[in-house]
């Protein structure tokens, strides 16, 4: 293999594949990234077996040469340092060439590097996919459904369904959802295509989170294809696979009440920024434990203490306020997870007394929903 490339265009591609690059393996192949150059282009793969990210790098685009080609072949490189390489070398070109049993020379201006490659027949092949089942949908939205969801999966293996977003499209309407247990995220969305249909796609909310790093920031359209047992996304010249998780996911639009006793509208900055202040205290006593309290003048007290430190209370006004008087404690860590992702000025709140689920959402659409369960007191 002996080919020239600019230096940026190469190192973007690396940028994006080395996030499938396997951090702790016994198999070697899968700590590298395997080119291929042919005479239309240069692909890099990366795989860890749960996911594979591969970035097509064309020789030619309408405004300008990229790269050349001179004898087509293939190697893997190891990415700790093939990565690291390509972003630190000197000159705009850069000029990769193979030679015996995968020796690889890399050369940019007036520096040489030789790096040790691998056999790639030995890395593996990225999984075949039958394209019947596509959607498309905007790059932003999908980044965003990832972000209002992906932070309430759970870290605890011995659940790992639960590690994963569920993925469900009927009737055109897409809808992520996410749960530790303890709290539960979710996002719909319309769009426009009424002829597929999925339910039960659990991908991890790892690799959602990955995947979200390199969905472009300009309007772009993403293709998902679905089979029957990998996800594959289509981000222009980049294709990024993701295995799904083995499971059902458990039903939990039982656990959403449709009805309240006690209604807040009020401010998502304000209530974001006192929950801050209350939650410095809380997290000193590891429990993360803050009060939410409703006041005889129809606003709300929000209040937290440590026993070595001291304790923090704060008046709040609300909008709307309806039904029953309340006393609620919940996790200060857990509602500032939401709190960052409510889209909208103004959030409702629902209760449903001190020991049901607390239920938050923006005041101006139901697109998404959140759910928390409150924590039993003794005060």
């Amino acid at each position: 293999m002996k080919l020239t490339i600019l230096r940026n265009e190469l190192n973007d591609a690396i940028q994006h594949v080395s996030k499938a690059v396997a951090s702790r393996t016994t198999i070697p192949i899968l700590s590298g990234i395997k080119l291929d150059a042919s005479p239309t282009g240069v692909t890099l793969t990366a795989s860890d077996t749960d996911i594979s990210i591969q970035s097509f790098i064309p020789l030619e685009t309408p405004n300008k040469t990229i790269g050349t080609v001179i004898r087509p072949g293939s190697v893997v490189l190891t990415a700790k340092f093939f990565v690291e390489i390509i972003k630190k070398l000197p000159h705009e070109e850069v000029h990769i060439e193979v030679g015996d049993h995968f020796q690889t020379l890399i050369t940019s201006g007036a520096t040489e590097i030789q790096l040790v490659g691998l056999d790639p027949e030995e890395f593996p092949v990225l999984p075949s996919i039958q394209e019947d089942q596509v959607v498309s949908i905007p790059g932003d939205l999908l980044r965003d459904m990832i972000r209002q969801t992906v932070f309430a999966v759970t870290t605890n293996e011995s659940t790992p369904i639960l590690t994963g977003v569920l993925w469900n499209l009927h009737d055109g309407v897409y809808k992520f959802v996410a749960t530790d247990r303890h709290r539960l995220a979710s996002r719909t969305a319309t769009v426009e295509l009424y002829d597929v249909r999925f339910s039960n796609i659990v991908i991890s909310g790892k690799t959602l989170n990955e995947l979200a790093k390199i969905v472009p920031d300009q309007n772009v359209m993403v293709d998902i294809v679905v089979a029957e047992n990998q996800v594959l996304f289509k981000l222009g010249n980049v294709l990024f696979y993701s295995r799904m998780l083995d499971g059902t996911y458990p039903d939990t639009s039982k656990i959403i009440p449709q009805s309240f006793k006690t209604e807040l509208v009020l401010n998502t900055k304000s209530l974001s920024d006192s929950i801050d202040r209350a939650y410095l205290l809380s997290r000193e006593e590891k429990t993360n434990i803050v009060r939410l309290i409703t006041t005889d003048n129809g606003g709300i007290e929000i209040s937290s203490s440590s026993s070595e430190l001291g304790k923090v209370t704060e008046q709040l006004e609300v909008t709307e306020m309806r039904g029953e008087s309340l006393k609620i404690a919940f996790n200060s860590k857990y509602m500032l997870d939401v709190l960052k992702v409510i889209d909208s000025e103004e959030l409702f709140i629902g209760f449903n007394g001190a020991m049901s689920p607390i239920i938050i959402r923006p005041n101006d659409h139901e697109n998404s929903l959140h759910l928390i369960l409150p924590y039993r007191t003794t005060n």
